[in-house]
């Protein structure tokens, strides 16, 4: 008879004439194969205790019953083995009668720069007493898998946002849509005027909706597997962002997407040069604004400095405009016309108060003296003869034969 394989495969005389028993006592349904049964190893009154447990709260989970027959005293099978007999219960749902589990459609964005997904991850511990940790602020594309805009900071703060976003923007272009999460720096106003003013569409994932950003979160998996487990805590900051800078580059962009089957920098850039945004529009984007009602000496208060404004103003609500680290600049603006620039009145304040952590750290010192390099140079000129200062200021006619003395001297002496 035949096989599987289309060849030929003997059968012994006693197969055939069991064949031909059972299908005279069964026909044809009698010559297709049983499913083996086997008796259950577990008892049968742990399996129904189980099972009702499960029953009287179908929100509980294999795990939770299991938990609850191990303090009651009794044995309990295996997790597995537990969700197994569930399953063929009928009983791996919930009170609502949906599966525990749930499907999720697969998405792609058709083109680049389509959406960009956002987030957060922690990584090791930064160099210094305080040993605070270590996080990438990250956008990635949705139909490459490039990663757009990073950048490694000390927290998950508007700024180091600002500063992953603005770097993918300067780079990469400017996307139709950004996906990010309901943490404090995504949902702050900066992040929304900055996509207001980029044209950007600016969506929030659902709450407990991880799956929903599932390409930032494989990203994120990725840097945990090939990069973090070669960094050790206490590096500093400027060395992590070189590593990654370098990994990133070198070995993400250029290795083959095991979904796309191309390398997310080739993906990228097959539809050819990214149209970039001008600086102009950039430096706008990521301004800071704020409301405030001109009083009656038409002047308005911003973070304890004050600001005279046009006269005009004068019990009317206005939109100050500024970069947060530097507020001796404000632009005025009244329905979306400008009015000028505020005139600073009262100073006290320079940075905008989240700002100041965020100044950069004072310039390491070269140890250069640049004024010992120089008088060094005129030495070696002199022959390495120095000049003796101290012998020119010896008393004489200043010509160095010592005739001449002083006239007061010789008045006293008269």
């Amino acid at each position: 008879m035949s096989d599987r394989t289309g060849g030929w495969s003997p059968v012994a005389r006693g197969t055939l004439d069991e064949w031909i028993r059972l299908y005279r006592d069964g026909g044809f349904a009698a010559l297709v194969p049983r499913t083996p049964i086997v008796a259950p190893r577990t008892p049968a009154g742990v399996l129904e205790l189980a099972l009702a447990l499960k029953r009287e709260r179908p929100d509980r989970t294999a795990a939770q019953v299991r938990e609850i027959m191990l303090a009651n005293g009794g044995p309990a099978p295996g997790l597995r083995t537990l969700q197994t007999h569930l399953a063929r219960q009928g009983l791996n749902v919930r009170a609502d009668g949906r599966s525990a589990g749930k499907a999720y459609g697969r998405f792609e964005a058709a083109v680049r720069n389509e959406l960009w997904t956002g987030d957060g991850l922690h990584g090791p511990k930064l160099d210094g007493a305080a040993g605070r940790r270590a996080v990438l602020l990250a956008f990635v594309d949705d139909h490459s898998r490039l990663l757009v805009g990073w950048r490694w900071g000390t927290g998950e703060d508007v700024f180091g946002l600002e500063a992953a976003l603005r770097s993918g923007l300067m780079a990469r272009g400017v996307p139709d849509a950004v996906l990010v999460d309901r943490g404090s720096a995504f949902v702050s106003t900066q992040l929304l005027r900055a996509c207001a003013v980029l044209g950007v569409k600016l969506i929030h994932a659902s709450p407990r909706a991880a799956t929903t950003k599932g390409k930032i979160e494989r990203f994120f998996r990725t840097v945990r597997d090939q990069f973090l487990v070669e960094i050790d805590d206490g590096v500093t900051l400027t060395e992590l962002n070189r590593l990654f800078s370098a990994w990133l580059e070198v070995v993400y962009h250029r290795r083959a997407h095991s979904e796309t089957k191309a390398t997310p920098l080739e993906r990228f850039d097959a539809a050819g040069a990214p149209v970039l945004p001008t600086p102009a529009l950039l430096r706008e984007a990521f301004l800071w604004s704020l409301q405030r009602t001109v009083t009656k000496t038409a002047t308005v208060s911003l973070h304890s400095n004050q600001y005279e404004v046009d006269a005009a103003l004068v019990g009317r609500k206005i939109e100050l405009v500024f970069d947060p680290f530097d507020l001796t600049r404000i632009e005025v603006r009244y329905q979306q016309r400008p009015f000028g620039l505020a005139v600073p009145l009262v100073i006290g304040r320079h940075t905008h108060p989240q700002a100041e952590h965020k100044l950069p750290p004072a310039p390491i010192g070269t140890g250069i003296d640049y004024l010992r390099l120089v008088a060094d140079q005129r030495d070696a000129e002199l022959g390495g003869q120095r000049i003796d200062y101290a012998s020119l200021a010896q008393p004489g006619d200043g010509d160095g034969d010592g005739d001449d003395r002083d006239i007061n001297q010789e008045a006293g002496t008269q």
